[in-house]
């Protein structure tokens, strides 16, 4: 499997870090950002090997927004992470 890009966002849920990979919409967790990083890791790694089993990866990937160049697949570019606020 070639290396693939993506971005790890951890944030905190009372007493536990979550990691999310926006591209792949994957999601792990741990008791500190360091074990949250290292489990989603792992996530990506088990979801990216199974897909690749089924046949799937590259529909994935597409949907996802990857795009394959030169036999290698590059990551969607993000424009920008915004925190916007709203009343409710």
């Amino acid at each position: 499997m070639d290396d693939l890009s993506f971005t790890v966002h951890v944030f905190r849920e009372g007493d536990t870090y979550v990691a999310h990979v926006a591209e792949l919409d994957l999601s792990s967790c741990g008791d500190t950002p360091e074990k949250a990083r290292a489990s989603i890791q792992d996530a990506v790694r088990g979801f990216l090997e199974v897909a690749e089993e089924k046949g799937t990866l590259a529909e994935i990937l597409g949907e996802a927004g990857y795009q394959k160049e030169d036999g290698h697949w590059r990551a969607p570019e993000f424009v920008s992470l915004d925190r916007l606020t709203m009343t409710l």
